[in-house]
């Protein structure tokens, strides 16, 4: 039981910072810098959101992608 409620911890945990990759992404996109620059770093942010939710994934499943 006490693994169940550590595995929701974490889970949240990263999906909070994949929410917050996410965020970063957008803003990248209004940033004053050239358009190059500004995609590179709003698909930087979404990749890192995307790994970070496939870990929360794997937390949840029991796969160990949390560590």
């Amino acid at each position: 039981m006490a693994q169940l409620r550590l595995s929701n911890l974490i889970t949240r945990s990263l999906k909070g910072r994949a929410a917050a990759h996410r965020a970063m992404a957008k803003a990248a996109l209004f940033a004053d810098s050239s358009a190059s620059v500004r995609l590179r770093k709003y698909n930087r942010h979404i990749e890192k959101a995307q790994q970070i939710e496939a870990r929360a994934l794997n937390a949840v499943s029991g796969k160990g992608g949390a560590s």
